[in-house]
């Protein structure tokens, strides 16, 4: 569940980013603008999808996630030096978190079972 809720505010995060986006467009750079606003809005409308279905023991949920972790960890290691380090440990430490919580045994027992019990219907 916390893995589910920190997915969730990340999602929320990446909304409100892409939504600030969207009200700071200029005609110097519309295309840019929009096409970051729409990247945004949607890793953080696909994030709180994915959120939800690891709150309901949804397997297609983790891959998505999963991806998203990794790709934090990886923005995180390019704002480690100089003054943005602070950026690093805001994407680090809740990625190092859902990582830790979806790929814990338990985790992956579960959604495994979810796998069986869909496919026997």
């Amino acid at each position: 569940m916390v893995a589910a809720g920190l997915v969730l505010v990340e999602g929320i995060v990446a909304t409100i980013y892409g939504v600030a986006e969207l009200l700071h467009l200029t005609s110097a750079r519309l295309t840019m603008g929009l096409t970051t606003a729409a990247f945004f809005l949607a890793v953080g409308v696909g994030l709180a999808a994915c959120s939800w279905g690891l709150s309901r023991i949804r397997s297609w949920a983790r891959g998505p996630v999963l991806l998203a972790q990794l790709m934090a960890l990886g923005l995180a290691w390019n704002f480690r030096d100089g003054d943005t380090w602070p950026v690093s440990v805001a994407l680090a430490v809740p990625a190092v978190i859902v990582l830790a919580g979806i790929l814990h045994p338990e985790s992956l027992a579960a959604l495994e079972d979810s796998d069986r019990s869909t496919d026997r219907r």
